[in-house]
């Protein structure tokens, strides 16, 4: 090959690899409870996470720098047991472009606390998929799938499936471990709300109505609001309607609790101006069935 030719296909193979990341992660750190003397420390855990979630090719596929999926991670350190052992409680959030206006909707907005991992700034966070490295690696390549799928399932109908399966492997290596210092609960069902229950019910078929529910409401709901808001608002309260279906047969799931943390506010804002007094009637009787906690919330829609 030609020497001129290296230095440009080398700039190509670089191009082609940086447009192929899913992820734009925001990652912040802070202490609660806990002194941590080395800031610089805290600096270099917090971007060596950003970039593992950020340069790793999750799915094989090339997105544009608008098709990244955003999310933040909000780590609270609250311990260190021993030398380079962390515990912590972290939130996720994850956010989905609405097509055709400068608005971003919440997708997952999820606390897990029960994080337990060793990081040392000297050696990179590995990662193989199928055998356990560490469950820094393990905690990120996890969520990094379950957004992933939660995503998909948003821009076509159970279209995240692939990724729940490859969270499931994560969970499994880590859950089959034993190593005293990075012992974590949440990969096992120890805890009603944890990172396994999450998963589970994205997983199960009695639950499927939730993720029919989201392409409802996100791709043929938001996304076509601005132009048909009737239209929109028709299928979002479909969408409601397979929520509904999924709380009758699991009441007080994780998903229903996650949903509705997630999506109340938007709701009420969606069915706030509309000018169909049935619609909104319809919208609150159903809301104050399966959301109760957030009744008052849905009775503001008739104002």
């Amino acid at each position: 090959m030609p020497k001129i030719l290296l230095p440009l296909l080398l700039i190509l193979l670089l191009v082609r690899a940086g447009r192929a990341q899913e992820l734009l992660a925001d990652v912040s750190i802070t202490t609660e409870n806990v002194t941590v003397s080395d800031r610089q420390l805290l600096l270099q855990m917090q971007n060596d996470i950003r970039q593992f979630l950020n340069t790793r090719n999750w799915t094989g596929q090339t997105y544009r720098p608008e098709e990244k999926i955003k999310c933040k991670f909000f780590v609270g350190l609250t311990g260190i047991p021993q030398t380079g052992t962390y515990t912590a409680t972290v939130r996720i959030l994850t956010t989905r472009p609405v097509y055709g206006t400068g608005y971003e909707t919440n997708v997952l907005s999820f606390a897990d606390r029960g994080w337990v991992f060793n990081y040392s700034p000297q050696n990179p966070i590995d990662f193989s998929e199928n055998t356990f490295v560490g469950n820094l690696s393990s905690l990120l390549s996890y969520y990094a799938y379950i957004i992933i799928g939660m995503d998909k399932d948003s821009f076509a109908k159970l279209s995240g499936s692939p990724y729940y399966d490859r969270a499931r492997n994560i969970l499994q290596n880590a859950a089959s471990q034993s190593i005293t210092n990075e012992a974590d609960g949440g990969w096992k069902d120890t805890e009603p709300r944890n990172r396994y229950w999450l998963l589970n019910n994205l997983q199960d078929p009695q639950l499927e109505a939730f993720r029919t529910a989201a392409y409802a409401y996100y791709r043929q709901g938001l996304d076509i609001f601005i132009e048909k808001p009737q239209d929109a608002r028709a299928n979002i309260y479909g969408g409601l309607q397979n929520v509904q279906t999924a709380v009758v047969r699991r009441p007080g799931t994780l998903l229903a609790n996650s949903f509705f943390t997630t999506k109340s506010d938007e709701i009420a804002n969606v069915y706030r101006t509309s000018q169909d007094p049935q619609q909104k009637q319809q919208v609150v009787s159903l809301l104050g069935e399966i959301d109760p906690t957030n009744t008052a919330k849905y009775q503001a829609i008739m104002k």
